[in-house]
């Protein structure tokens, strides 16, 4: 290894490389393109800022003054690249090289200049990388090395077309190397266009589960989703945490109500500016904020140190993004969990989701609030402050509160004080449990009754806004409405009573004749009977116990005994020769009978039609409007002429009677307009020419074909 590098490492406290740190580093792929695949938290940005050394530096200890790129680093978030140009920043500082970033949200002409002053390493997101290509800014023909960090999450986010055009404008000697958590047919492709001779890298266990992180899945019911992400924030008290979401506004809404609970917490979603983005990041990392409420996108490679939860408030859509959200915890040797809050609706799909990723999680509830009181108990015993010395001042001060209050108190006063720092745990319901909709008591009240009842059909709801118009009340003031036989009684507040009566005045009508009355006491209300079925041909059959029974019905004649097989006659065996056989041919026509129809027979001759007969339906013969001639023809047409053809006519065209008034210029036809070509086109900018039948402002005639003239107008 370059002793640059190895320095740099042991200033960071690496005893050993990690294993996809160790496969990148073998001597003989120093210059051979790799796709490397491993799980998240293995240590691929110090292992891709090792693998491309040797070709930056090319046997040397340091690198020489900065001039054009000699790598570029694409990351699919601007966190992610970020944190990528800290880590090479130190890995190389003794080597001396200048790491620039360009990503989306910066200011464009700082990034402009610090590439003009010369940089050695550009570590950028792709829109903004492929900006800087095409304006120039970004000199791509120095380049030895392209890096392609978290290649998958770039192509599931679109960035397919901007990779292809940045692998397009480097050299074609430069060496390629794509790093990704998974590898999936798309990656696959890519390689295959834009890589020589690639070397597969993989360091994935075998499809065993990451061993430092333990996977919980929590049953809880729809309501207390949130409350249960609430109790395990309590239950690792002093722990770092990001919770994952599907979407910005369930960001939102859970930053603010941890936020009205008393955690330090902040958000990550696509909708914050950049620099918001990176105060989040800074306040996670110095300690000021404990819980990181993010999206999958904005969470995507992120590295938090001593983060300890991981809680998916929404389950993730796919086995890649479960997998990319549990790799937050767990890096580097240190222990994690990751917990998949799961209600009733959800079971069937984190089991689907735990089978497919090949992860054996253990099902369990959320901490109870007796199970976080007690983990509060047990925090306050343990924390070291018990082991530290009594100052002067200390001492005075407890010898008084001694003198002022037994011991007993003054333990219990702690342990109050300590747990009203703290937010107060949720209590939560059984995870299979439907909501239950709480009804507030109705309150004292009084009753009336209405002088309509079911016999006069009235309903519920036509009678409350009758009450609430003609009673001048309020809908919350009415109470149970109950409908009998011949009146309605109707429960009111205490409060809305007298009102109720001085609106209905001194008669107590309410409308239409119904009158109401005031009750000393709640009345005995009966269940109203049920109505029988109708009976009849257009109703529902009656109950089955009043039809009679299909043996009494006199009606209905006996059913004849079934004949059995013994009981059949006895058939006579078929005689061949006795039947004739049938023929499909028809007879044969006699050559001395005369053709055509033959002569009716009948009992005399035929009877003359009268005007009262039904009217023939037979087509009629002639050339006539139902002869199947053209209208207006009533009279045969003569001989053919000897050059064949029809004869001409002189009768009209139409069965409309010809008007004697003299066409005028306006309305001779448009077949004079189709011989000349000219009257035909329409200059731009001219007024359009008359429509069909020559009126002003018609409709134009549609046209087939360009120049056609138009068609011959009927009539």
């Amino acid at each position: 290894m370059i002793k640059t590098l190895s320095d740099a490492l042991a200033e960071r406290g690496y005893d050993s490389l990690t294993a996809v740190q160790e496969a990148v580093t073998q001597p003989e792929l120093e210059t051979a393109d790799l796709l490397v695949s491993a799980q998240t938290g293995s240590g691929k940005t110090v292992g891709f800022g090792l693998a491309i050394a040797p070709t930056l530096l090319e046997g040397a200890d340091t690198l020489p003054q900065a001039d054009v790129p000699l790598a570029l680093i694409v990351a699919p978030t601007r966190e992610l690249a970020l944190q990528v140009m800290r880590e090479l920043r130190w890995l190389y500082a003794n080597a001396g090289a200048q790491v620039v970033s360009c990503v989306g949200g910066m200011d464009f002409r700082d990034e402009r200049r610090a590439l003009e002053r010369g940089a050695h390493i550009v570590v950028g997101t792709p829109g903004r990388l492929r900006d800087h290509i095409q304006r120039g800014t970004l000199d791509m023909t120095g380049l030895r090395a392209i890096v392609l960090d978290e290649a998958d999450e770039m192509l599931d986010l679109g960035f397919r077309e901007d990779l292809e055009f940045m692998l397009g404008e480097a050299p074609e000697d430069r060496r390629t190397l794509m790093f990704s958590a998974t590898v999936p047919p798309m990656i696959a492709t890519l390689a295959q266009h834009y890589q020589r001779d690639a070397v597969r890298v993989s360091t994935l266990s075998g499809g065993k589960q990451h061993a430092d992180i333990t996977y919980n899945a929590l049953r809880v019911s729809d309501a207390d989703a949130e409350h249960a992400i609430i109790n395990l924030l309590r239950f690792h008290e002093g722990q770092k945490a990001i919770v994952c979401a599907n979407t910005r506004a369930t960001v939102a809404r859970l930053t603010a109500r941890f936020g009205n609970r008393g955690f330090a917490v902040v958000s990550l979603s696509g909708e914050l500016s950049q620099q918001e983005r990176s105060h989040a990041l800074q306040a996670m990392r110095d300690g000021r904020a404990r819980v990181c409420v993010a999206t999958d996108v904005a969470a995507r490679g992120i590295d938090l140190p001593d983060l300890e939860l991981v809680i998916h408030a929404d389950l993730p859509t796919n086995t890649e993004t479960l997998l990319h959200r549990s790799g937050r915890t767990g890096r580097a040797g240190r222990k994690g969990i990751s917990a998949l809050i799961v209600p009733p609706k959800a079971v069937k799909k984190a089991e689907r989701l735990l089978k497919w990723a090949k992860i054996q999680a253990e099902w369990t509830v959320p901490p109870s609030a007796e199970e976080i009181l007690r983990k509060d108990e047990e925090r306050l015993l343990a924390d070291p402050m018990w082991a530290d010395e009594v100052t002067e001042d200390e001492a005075a001060f407890a010898a008084r509160l001694l003198e002022a209050h037994d011991p007993a108190t003054i333990a219990a006063a702690y342990l109050r004080l300590y747990r009203s720092r703290q937010s107060a745990p949720e209590e939560l319901g059984a995870p299979d449990a439907k909501p239950v909709r709480e009804r507030k008591p109705f309150g004292p009240s009084r009753w009336f009754a209405l002088s309509v009842g079911a016999s006069d059909n009235a309903e519920a709801r036509w009678l409350l806004p009758l009450l609430c118009r003609a009673g001048d009340l309020d809908k919350s003031a009415i109470g149970a409405i109950r409908v009998q036989e011949s009146e309605t009684f109707v429960e009111l507040t205490e409060a809305s009573a007298d009102g109720f009566l001085s609106a209905l005045g001194e008669g107590g009508v309410l409308e239409d004749g119904v009158t109401v009355r005031a009750l000393d006491s709640a009345p005995d209300i009966a269940p109203l009977p049920r109505k029988p079925r109708p009976d009849g041909p257009r109703g529902k059959p009656g109950p089955r116990d009043d039809r009679p029974r299909r043996d009494a019905r006199e009606d209905r004649p006996a059913r004849a005994p079934r004949r059995s097989h013994d009981d059949a006659p006895e058939r006579k065996p078929y005689d061949k020769e006795a039947v004739k056989p049938l023929s499909r041919s028809k007879p044969k026509r006699d050559a001395d009978a005369p053709r055509g129809k033959p002569a009716r027979t009948g009992d005399g001759p035929r009877k003359p039609r009268s005007d009262g007969d039904k009217p023939w339906k037979g087509k009629p013969k002639g050339d006539g409007p139902r002869g199947g001639g053209k209208a207006g023809f009533d009279k045969p047409r003569g001989p053919r002429p000897e050059g064949g053809g029809k004869p001409r006519t002189d009768k009209p065209r139409s069965d409309k009677p010809r008007s004697d008034k003299p066409r005028s210029e306006a309305d001779k036809p448009a077949r004079n307009a189709a011989a000349d070509p000219s009257k035909r086109f329409v200059r731009p900018g001219d007024k359009p020419k008359p429509g069909r039948g020559g009126k002003p402002g018609g409709k134009p005639a549609p046209r087939r074909g360009g120049e056609q003239p138009p068609r011959r107008p009927r009539g």
